[in-house]
């Protein structure tokens, strides 16, 4: 894909995902978006919190699995097929969390992504991998 191609499909996935209200209402932005690359932050509210205080495990998949998409939709059309994540840390509400998705294998009809999920002091809270079917 040419440059000027690439600079329209993240313009375009950019557009897509301003209407995309899930991600939108949890206050997921994009930091950013490149060829199989995309890192998207959120902070840690306390309609976010678990039975325990801390950060609930939908709301950091949610984040983990945005990059995913936003990074794997920058190879063309891609939904997913297979995730997993692992937790490592407890975050506490009003902790800004970054999760850099990045490609690590693609093929004609498919792409592997990992994801980390880390604190902005880099503190690793959460590890997610994740396949993704490509219909081009």
């Amino acid at each position: 894909m040419s440059d000027n191609n690439m600079e329209q499909t993240i313009k375009d996935i950019k557009a897509k995902f301003n209407k995309d209200y899930f991600p939108f209402n949890l206050g997921i932005e994009i930091v950013e978006l490149a060829a199989g690359f995309a890192q998207v932050k959120f902070t840690v509210t306390k309609e976010m919190q678990n039975l325990h205080g801390m950060a609930h495990g939908g709301a950091i998949f949610t984040l983990a699995d945005t990059a995913l998409g936003l990074a794997a939709n920058t190879r063309g059309k891609a939904v997913g097929l297979q995730v997993s994540i692992n937790y490592i840390r407890p975050a506490k509400p009003q902790t800004v969390l970054i999760a850099t998705a990045e490609e690590e294998q693609l093929t004609r009809s498919t792409g592997i992504y990992n994801v980390t999920v880390a604190t902005e002091a880099g503190k690793k809270v959460a590890l997610f991998r994740g396949v993704v079917f490509r219909s081009n």
